[in-house]
């Protein structure tokens, strides 16, 4: 299974007003492992970034001059996620700034969703924890995942941040661990262990003499501090 966590980081809030991706970071998960693959760009977006924008993400259009634009990496984005489920924390946004970006270069160009799954963490956890945040901040802290580092925004950080969550959401930490028992033995189902064949012999220490002395005396010390109510000499002898 090929999972990309993906995150952007625009010019301001809706493509439809002309607004562009300066920043997408993706993270390739295999079975729900980090594979090591990942694609991230700065992009010069071609236009101004709103104040608020650039409060959000501290990305200044100065920084961007000799970046890349869209077009330079369209082709290799389209490469990296075709065929993955895509990982998106509130998919909406960034898969409509996205495709706003294909259509500037083909009016024809397909919806994402011809090309890869998408997965919405944003409703997935509205579904599990209605009535409460679910912001990727609040995701954190309910999953207690470290996001120290997240001063502002950013893209790449966000979709590391995020597939931790993500995975965590899901059972991650139940899963790998099944996945690492079956790897070691067949027979290993998830909360249960199947042993095969007879278990070993128990080995059967003997006691011996002194050690039943020692024994003896010392309930004997405990009969007499308890005043004669030690219950083990009460026993009857088998």
């Amino acid at each position: 299974m090929r999972q990309v966590v993906l995150d952007t980081e625009t010019t301001g809030l809706e493509p439809a007003e002309g607004h562009r991706i300066i920043e997408i970071g993706c993270i390739e998960l295999v079975n729900r492992r980090p594979s090591g693959r990942r694609l991230h760009y700065y992009l010069n977006p071609g236009r101004e970034i709103d104040e608020g924008a650039t409060e959000v993400h501290g990305i200044r259009l100065e920084d961007l001059q000799d970046k890349p634009t869209f077009a330079d990496i369209a082709g290799e984005l389209l490469e990296f996620i075709r065929d993955a489920e895509l990982i998106i924390h509130n998919a909406p946004f960034d898969v409509g700034f996205i495709e706003s970006e294909l259509r500037r270069l083909d009016p024809d160009a397909s919806p994402l969703a011809e090309i890869c799954t998408i997965t919405d963490t944003l409703a997935m956890a509205r579904q599990r924890h209605p009535g409460q945040k679910n912001s990727l901040d609040a995701l954190c802290k309910r999953y207690e995942v470290d996001n120290s580092q997240r001063s502002l925004h950013g893209a790449l950080l966000d979709a590391e941040i995020l597939a931790d969550v993500y995975l965590r959401m899901t059972g991650g930490q139940a899963a790998l661990f099944d996945e690492a028992a079956a790897e070691g033995s067949g027979s290993l189902q998830r909360g249960n262990r199947t042993l095969q064949g007879r278990p070993p012999a128990l080995p059967v220490v003997a006691v011996s003499e002194a050690d039943l002395e020692a024994h003896r005396r010392r309930l004997e010390a405990i009969d007499q501090a308890s005043g004669g109510n030690c219950l083990w000499l009460k026993l009857p002898e088998c």
